[in-house]
Parts: structure tokens; sequence; C-alpha cells
């Protein structure tokens, strides 16, 4: 059950700044692949889009704002998602182009690339956040990513070995400049991005189907150690390899 809310008062400034972005949160509601969302400076939702609260199996947007993560997400990933909120708005420093595993109340699991940016007030001060997060998608037209192809598979094929920029961009007879924009394009993601990605998927994947011990999972993803492995994994999924296979449904 979740934790009663009680009816919340957002700080005028805020209320002023959110209100003059209405058509903002209006546009978002129109894109069911971006979640939006802002925030006062104790984490709490003051303004949300419908994809957020459908993907958190709720039906209406009151039923989100003055909550935290904390109290919406499963622990410890609430817990993740409000300390970054925290950070924002306590140094004033935005979160850019983050790659993150999210893993929603239902199970539902998705990649996607989050924004958190600091509002501020007239004073100059915090006065909270407004963020987004992208799902990353795969190539809709694989024939897209022709030229691509081989260094793609060369990723996927072996995610155990070193795999640097600039020879998979030799691969795909391009300059590591135009193998960057191709894979940006494609992918919505950079280069380093896709393969930290296809270790981590192909870690998810050994972790829910196979009893394999972790530091064997974390060298047949590329990982030199089992704790560069567990940190990699913590920072982009929320849990560690071992929560993760706990939380996992086994077949």
């Amino acid at each position: 059950m979740r934790p009663k809310v009680e009816t919340m008062s957002v700080p005028a400034e805020l209320e002023a700044a959110l209100a003059a972005a209405g058509f903002a949160v209006e546009l978002f509601d129109r894109l069911p692949d971006v979640v939006f969302f802002a925030k006062d400076t104790a984490g709490r939702y003051v303004a949300v889009n419908r994809a957020l609260v459908q993907r958190l199996g709720m039906k209406e947007k009151a039923d989100l704002l003055g909550r935290t993560t904390r109290d919406v997400f499963p622990a410890p990933l609430g817990e993740r998602y409000l300390a970054q909120d925290l950070a924002v708005c306590r140094t004033g420093r935005e979160i850019s182009d983050l790659l993150e595993l999210h893993l929603y109340p239902d199970r539902l699991e998705g990649w996607c690339i989050t924004e958190k940016v600091p509002i501020r007030g007239t004073a100059g001060s915090v006065i909270g956040l407004v963020g987004t997060s992208r799902d990353v998608h795969s190539p809709a037209d694989e024939s897209a990513m022709e030229d691509l192809a081989e260094a793609v598979l060369h990723i996927r094929e072996h995610v155990d070995r070193p795999l640097r920029v600039a020879d998979l961009a030799a691969l795909a007879h391009l300059s590591e400049y135009r193998f960057a924009r191709r894979i940006r394009v494609l992918f919505g993601l950079t280069p380093t991005q896709l393969v930290i990605k296809t270790r981590i998927d192909a870690a998810r994947g050994m972790l829910q189907d196979t009893e394999d011990p972790i530091g064997a999972i974390a060298l047949a993803c590329g990982y030199c150690d089992q704790s560069a492995f567990t940190r990699k994994f913590k920072a982009t999924v929320g849990l560690t390899p071992a929560q993760y296979r706990e939380r996992s449904p086994r077949g």
C-alpha cells in the first residue's frame, strides 16, 4: 500500500515557473516514449506526463503529485532516483545524457537516456528540477545500419573483449567522428553507451537464465573483475547483480 500523501503546497515561484511552461507538459503528454517530470527541492512530483503515470500503474496524474520516487518505485531503486534529485537541487548541477535501465513496479524494463536540470528562481537559487527519460529504441529499419552492421555484430559477439571506439569505427570503414554520428542517429546513444548497454544486456540475460557465478558473468561480459562489474551494473541498473538476479523471475 502506498503511503498517504497530504495535500502539498507548491512554492509560489516554482508554481509560476511551471505555469509558464504549461504548454510543455501538454506537449510531453503526446510523446509515449518520453517520461517527463518536475519536482520541488524535496524531490516531490509537482508535474508529470501521462507516460510516467501509465508506467507506474496509476490512473491519474494526481496519484503521483506530492510523492517522491521513494514512494512509487521499489527499493532500492526509489532511493537511488531520489538521491539523484536531491543532488541536483543541492548542487545545482544537471544530469545529462545518463544511460539507465529503468525497472518499473510491474517488472517492465526499459533502457532510457535521462536528463535532469535545476529550475532557478529570480534570486538564482534552485527551486526545483525538471527532467525527462527518453526510451532507447533499436533501429526500426535494419537496412539503415548496413554500413554499421559489422561493428554492431562485433560488439554483440565480443562483449568479453576490449571494445575500443577507434577499432569499431575501422570495422565500419568510417572515421571515429562519422561513426559516432551514425550510432547516435540510429540508436540515440554514443558508441560508448552502446557498448555499455550491450554488455549489461548480456549480463542481465546470464543472471536471469543461468546459475553462473557473478564473477564468471563479469569476465564473460568484459569486466576485469567482479567488483568493477558490480559497480558498473549498479550505476546503470540501480541494483547489484545479485539483487537483480533475486528480482528476476526464473524459468
